[in-house]
Parts: structure tokens; C-alpha cells; sequence
């Protein structure tokens, strides 16, 4: 061959080959956006807002030797079939650990019945969840490119703890508790080209999406009007990735547009004579039956879908101060992960009631954890398919040998345990508490350490970048 057939030989390997175009070590991102609203969604909100529309996203992360995906979905919650399923095949289409594969819902109430769309797949038919997810995945492995990272936090001041006493009944009930424990914490891992252009933000947050819920109304609540207003304002050339932190007593502070919209709601359903009092209102709207799936009142519609579109936008904008101030990038980062399984005591109640009460309980079925951690360079992932209480997440982030945990909930599954409160707050007589299959003093610890070993066992497996 002769000189010049090798210079043109090595141009076109460089062009065409993109890993062999940074050298090894070098971090690569893609990031995609997949619209997953279901057509059972049409006309049921005013039309006018972002947050109507629910998606898959998904972030992938190749440093030459490794890759990752972190995926978030528009969802009330991932099955385990959803997540063993996509797990496998995402790992396949990545040709990575299924470890390193970290998806999780956004847990949006008002999502339910997309929700149930997606989960509502049969044995021996593809669940469209899994595909959705698929295809986020694939789009943003051929997005792939050069990138660095960066993490950094800040406040948002939308949540307080829901846990709390009704100071007439002075028994438990939801409510806002500003005296109780409450984590304000945002924090944002983003992925930017070399030259600084967003390409995906993974942003963690403690809050329940609960302002919609039995509205009616399909939406991604808070956290897809939030990632909507973030990647419109990027001109959708950026992938704003929402997941919940340790919100398992964490509920929006104001919640008035809520109630004043629920009852409009109620009255309506009253007036179709199908219930005699506000409980059978609720459970005629719980149960889905179509006496309780009157329309809301568009006026109110509107008041409330634009009440949380302000509250997407209010968190936007403090992702987008964390983006901007964030100064620390790395270009070359390890990737590390380990899953782990937790066996834990767990119990059954035999009384009922939602609130307010003493559960009474005999030993049950054991309960079943799975905690993971997702290392990129010097920020740790941390993530339970179930729901915490925020103390848990709390004190797991100062246990930490890493400064840069983040606790990922409602990831990679679906737990049996039903809520994961405190060892403290299985005293609190709350729905939660008392939906709780854990038995009383096991699983804080537990998931505490688990999760602490598992980062310290990264740490000692090499360094953090490369």
C-alpha cells in the first residue's frame, strides 16, 4: 500500500469510527426523548399544556470501555416485568452489565392511566413500555458523542412532609407538616458537549406528583412540565431526565389549586346520583368505575393544569441556576455498577381503615428489596424500587464516602414492601404506615448500609476517573 492509499485509508477509519476518534476513556453521551401518551389520553386535559404529554427518555453513556443508560418514565410505577424486560434487552442493545441500566417512573399520579397502558401488556405479548423504552435507547445511542460531565446541587422550596396530625381530630392524617422533615435538595448530573451545549441533564427531586390525581386529567404532572420547559428552552436539542428522591412522605406545599379543583369534581359526581356522601364520591373515583369519570369543569382544568405548569417551571429554573453555576466537568470517567438483593421480615394487616388508626398485623410474606448503585466518576447513583421516607434518603447522602450521592427511588422495578417509612415514623398512624408490609425496624439500616457498602466497595475497586 502505498503512502497515499494509508493516509486515505486512516482519514475515512477516523471519520467513520467514533470510538476509535477519542481515545480510550473518553466519555460519550447521547440523549433521546420518545413521546409514550396513550390514545386513551386524547381531550382529557385543556390542551394547553406540555405537561399532557407523556414520554420516555433516556440518557446513554459510553466512556470507550463501558456503557450505561439512564432512563425515566412518565409512569405511576415499572413492573417487574417491564424492568427485567427492558433491563435485558437495553443490556443486549448496549452490550453492557444489565447492572448499569438504571430506569425509573417519575411516579406522576395523573399518569395512571397511561400508566396502565403500558403495563397492561398479556404473557407472550411485547409490553409497549419495554419498547418505548427501546427505542429512547437506541435513538440516543445514535446520538452518541463527545461530552463531559458535571454534578452540582441546589434548593427547591415546593415540597413539605405530609405526615402529619389534624389539629381537630388530633389524630394522623395527610397533611402539610412544615415542622417535620422535609429533603429541598435538587440535584443535577448534566452531560454537555466539550464547548458547553447541554445535552442532558438527570435531575433528582423529593416530591410526590399528586396535584391531578382522580382529576381526570392524563399528565405528567410537575416533573414533565418541568422537563419540557427545560428542553424547550434548549430548543429540544437537550433530554431533561426527572426521577423522584426519597418522597415517600413528601407531598407539594401548596395544594389548594388541588383541592379547589377536587371539589368541583366531587360535586359533579354527586350530581349524577350515583353516591350518597363525599365517600362514595372517592370511591367511585377510585375504583375507575365510569360513574366516577365525569370531566372536570374546564375552568378548573385550567386553574389547576396551569398551577403545575408553574410548578414545572419554578423547578426548571433552578435546574437551569445549577446548570449554569455548575463549573467542575470531567471528560474521561469511570462506570461502575452492582445490584443487590434485600430479604426482609414482613407482615399483614388485618384491620382496615386509611387513617388515623392503629393497623393491627400478623407476620407475612417476606418482602423483597432491590438496591443498585450506578457510579459515574465521582457521582454515585443509589437506587430502591420502592418508596422512601425522606430521613432514609437523608442520611444515607451523609453516610456516604461519596459527596455526590444521589438516591434514585422507585427505580429498576417494583418492590412488595408498599411504603419504606423510618424506624421512627412506623409510630405515625398515616396511610403509608399503615400500608406498610415491612415489619417495624429492619429495612432502614439495612438499605442504609447495603447501599453505603456498595459505594465504598466502588471506591475501592479503583480510581474514581480514569
Amino acid at each position: 500500500m502505498n503512502r497515499k492509499s494509508l493516509i486515505g485509508l486512516l482519514a475515512c477509519l477516523t471519520m467513520c469510527s467514533p470510538l476509535w476518534a477519542e481515545p480510550a476513556g473518553a466519555l460519550r453521551v447521547g440523549a433521546a426523548r420518545v413521546d409514550s401518551t396513550p390514545a386513551e389520553a386524547a381531550g382529557t386535559g385543556t390542551g394547553k399544556y406540555s405537561h399532557e404529554k407523556l414520554h420516555i427518555r433516556a440518557i446513554v453513556i459510553d466512556n470507550g470501555q463501558s456503557r450505561a443508560a439512564l432512563i425515566g418514565a412518565d409512569m405511576i410505577g415499572l413492573s417487574d416485568k417491564i424492568w427485567t424486560d427492558a433491563s435485558k434487552q437495553i443490556a443486549a442493545e448496549l452490550q453492557c452489565p444489565v447492572e448499569n441500566v438504571l430506569m425509573s417512573a417519575t411516579h406522576s399520579h395523573s399518569a395512571f392511566v397511561g400508566s396502565m397502558a403500558l403495563m397492561g401488556a398479556r404473557d407472550g405479548v411485547p409490553d409497549p413500555a419495554v419498547g418505548f423504552m427501546l427505542e429512547a435507547v437506541r435513538k440516543a445511542k445514535a446520538a452518541l458523542r463527545p461530552a463531559q460531565v458535571g454534578f452540582g446541587t441546589g434548593q427547591a422550596f415546593l415540597n413539605v412532609n405530609r405526615d402529619a396530625i389534624d389539629p381537630k381530630t388530633r389524630l394522623w392524617y395527610q397533611g402539610p407538616n412544615l415542622e417535620a422533615s422535609s429533603d429541598k435538595t435538587v440535584a443535577v448530573l448534566q452531560f454537555t458537549t466539550r464547548d458547553g451545549k447541554p445535552i442532558a441533564a438527570y435531575v433528582n427531586y423529593a416530591m410526590h406528583p399528586v396535584s391531578l390525581f382522580l382529576t381526570g386529567i392524563v399528565s405528567a404532572d410537575y416533573p414533565g412540565a418541568m422537563s419540557r420547559y427545560l428542553e424547550q428552552r434548549f430548543d429540544d436539542k437537550a433530554v431533561i431526565v426527572f426521577t423522584q428522591g426519597a418522597s415517600g412522605d413528601q407531598n407539594p406545599l401548596y395544594m389548594a389549586p388541588t383541592h379547589r379543583a377536587m371539589e368541583v369534581k366531587r360535586a359533579a359526581v354527586m350530581a349524577t346520583g350515583k353516591a350518597k356522601d363525599q365517600n362514595d364520591v372517592l370511591a367511585l373515583m377510585m375504583s375507575g368505575d365510569p360513574s366516577g369519570n365525569v370531566p372536570l369543569d374546564p375552568k378548573a382544568a385550567d386553574e389547576l393544569e396551569a398551577w403545575v405548569d408553574a410548578e414545572g417551571r419554578v423547578l426548571g429554573e433552578e435546574v437551569l441556576r445549577i446548570m449554569t453555576d455548575t463549573t467542575k466537568f470531567n471528560t474521561s470517567v469511570r462506570i461502575w455498577a452492582r445490584q443487590r438483593s434485600l430479604t426482609l421480615p414482613g407482615r399483614t394487616r388485618t384491620n382496615t381503615g386509611r387513617e388515623g388508626m392503629t393497623g393491627t398485623y400478623v407476620d407475612g410474606p417476606d418482602v423483597n428489596l432491590r438496591l443498585g448503585v450506578l457510579a459515574i466518576g465521582d457521582t454515585a447513583l443509589t437506587s430502591v424500587n420502592a418508596e422512601l421516607y425522606t430521613d432514609i434518603g437523608q442520611r444515607l447522602k451523609k453516610l456516604s464516602p461519596m459527596a455526590n450521592t444521589v438516591v434514585v427511588t422507585l427505580a429498576n422495578g417494583m418492590a412488595n414492601s408498599g411504603y419504606i417509612p423510618t424506624d421512627e415514623a412506623f409510630t405515625h398512624n398515616t396511610f403509608q404506615v399503615l400500608g406498610s408490609r415491612l415489619k417495624p425496624g429492619h429495612a432502614e439500616a439495612a438499605i442504609e448500609n447495603g447501599l453505603s457498602g456498595m459505594i465504598d466497595e466502588y471506591l475501592k475497586s479503583g480510581t474514581v476517573s480514569r
